[in-house]
């Protein structure tokens, strides 16, 4: 399991939405200049996030993006699981068909507790804890 670039591009876009003048929007070039995330994945990625009001979509010469919800309602998990689905850190875990040792099996109960204590950690950091934190831009 590996946190992709897909939830970094997508928390890290979401954060900058949550650090904006809400009555503006925001072009979809600048959120991926100043962050620089590659546009034609960002828009993919606020695609989905569009979908389930994380971020909403505003068309026309002033269009652009503005964040959905308020930041401190918005979790890091909820922005993870609507870009990913549901996370998971093996199979096993929500599949008990994959695999034949699966109720006797002292892997699964550790990698069930730290999979559960990983989405402890997402649940409780809100997008407004993130956009307080320092980010530096990166550099490409």
């Amino acid at each position: 399991m590996q946190f992709t670039r897909a939830e970094e591009y997508g928390i890290m876009g979401i954060i900058y939405l949550a650090k904006q003048d809400g009555n503006r929007a925001v072009p979809l070039s600048e959120i991926a200049e100043e962050q620089g995330i590659p546009e034609k994945f960002l828009a993919k990625i606020f695609q989905n996030l569009t979908k389930t009001g994380l971020v909403r979509s505003h068309r026309g010469v002033k269009g652009g993006f503005t964040i959905g919800k308020r930041p401190e309602s918005i979790t890091m998990k909820e922005v993870v699981e609507t870009i990913q689905g549901p996370y998971r850190l093996i199979r096993c875990l929500y599949d008990k068909e994959c695999c034949e040792k699966y109720i006797n099996c002292p892997i699964r109960t550790v990698l069930e507790e730290a999979e559960g204590e990983l989405l402890k950690v997402f649940g409780k950091y809100r997008i407004s804890d993130l956009a307080r934190m320092k980010w530096e831009k990166r550099k490409s």
